[in-house]
């Protein structure tokens, strides 16, 4: 997946690290990817760009997830307005489901 360069007219260029479970695991082929990003961005921000970035994978099944992602930067959940930081580890978790009722 490609990595937005000057998004939103931020000047510099952070890393990040992205971890991918569950069937996001599954769609995108594997678990982790260090990415390159404008710094500034707002994990909010950076769901779009990563919801498009599947989208334009052609993985359109993963489309209707994006609404209950949850996000964990540094291994503590986040909201949509905290802003990444270069080093970051942020962690895209879909909603889990299964299991069987007795």
């Amino acid at each position: 997946m490609g990595s937005p360069r000057g998004v939103l007219g931020y000047s510099g260029l952070m890393r990040v690290r992205v971890l991918y479970f569950g069937v996001l695991r599954d769609l995108a082929g594997h678990r982790e990817v260090e990415v390159e990003l404008a710094e500034g961005l707002s994990v909010a921000e950076f769901l779009a760009f990563q919801r498009a970035s599947f989208q334009r994978a052609s993985v359109a099944e993963a489309s209707q997830l994006w609404d209950s992602i949850a996000v964990a930067v540094n291994k503590e959940y986040a909201r949509g307005d905290v802003v990444l930081r270069d080093g970051d580890e942020v962690a895209l978790l879909p909603p889990v489901s299964g299991g069987r009722g007795l």
